[in-house]
């Protein structure tokens, strides 16, 4: 406890910033096992980073449902917190908060000038810059599923997949991929508003997964990961990004049984 306090005042010295490991609400608060997994990569890949206790929301959900002035007042929050902590970088295993604050915080905030950065281009990087010779390959087929904030909404499509192929994955297309693939039906208050049609939309990529002809969707967005692992049939296994290069690292990767957080 007391390096966290201390390391932002050393880095200060040092003349520059922390690196923030910013997991986002559903993985801290609801998948525990994924942010495990995920700080035991960071470290495997030699990433140093914080991380904040007092960690706020980032305001993505209360900006898309339309409450634009309390978005507002979460992303001043959060730029007096990072600054406070001498924050000069974030990475986020949240799609949507890679979003907000690579976009939407440039917009809201006229002094935000903290990169944020996806964990699938810090782990790219690191596997490219020599950490390939750690991995243990794997031979399985999967399908990839693309997530709407890191597809549509920032363009990411070829990074997560050049990963898996890294790891040792044939990656097998569904029909619907990248710019055309479907959402997974948990976002954007529809499961909360309409469950029937939001796992209707989730099993509809379970059967193009099937279609293809793979046993395994993964996924780099927690929601996504919930909602469809909530949705699977028998002989389909959804995988959550992280479980795929912890195991792939020789970590011992945690897996969370859905549902039993809540």
């Amino acid at each position: 406890m007391f390096l966290l306090y201390i390391m932002p005042i050393l880095n200060i010295f040092k003349g520059k910033g922390n690196v923030l490991y910013y997991p986002g609400c559903l993985t801290k608060h609801m998948l525990s096992a994924e942010l495990e997994n995920y700080k035991k990569i960071l470290n495997r890949l030699k990433i140093d980073f914080i991380m904040l206790p007092q960690e706020m929301c980032c305001g993505s959900p209360a900006r898309n449902a339309g409450y634009e002035t309390d978005a507002r007042k979460l992303a001043r929050k959060n730029l007096e917190l990072f600054k406070q902590h001498s924050v000069s970088r974030i990475i986020t295993n949240c799609p949507a908060c890679f979003k907000v604050f690579s976009q939407d915080y440039k917009e809201m905030l006229p002094d935000w000038g903290i990169k944020a950065e996806h964990i699938v281009f810090t782990i790219l990087n690191a596997l490219e810059k020599g950490q390939k010779a750690i991995v243990k390959k794997s031979s399985e087929k999967a399908t990839y599923h693309d997530p709407c904030h890191l597809g549509r909404h920032c363009g990411i499509y070829e990074e997560p997949r050049l990963i898996l192929e890294l790891l040792g994955y044939e990656i097998v297309e569904m029909k619907n991929n990248k710019e055309n693939a479907f959402c997974c039906g948990g976002g954007a208050g529809l499961k909360a508003n309409n469950p029937e049609l939001a796992a209707k939309v989730a099993k509809r990529i379970i059967k193009q997964a099937k279609d293809a002809g793979v046993s395994k969707i993964i996924t780099t967005c927690p929601l996504c990961f919930a909602h469809l692992t909530e949705n699977s049939d028998i002989g389909i296994e959804i995988t959550e990004f992280s479980y795929a290069v912890a195991d792939a690292l020789g970590l011992k990767a945690e897996r969370v049984v859905i549902g039993a957080e809540r």
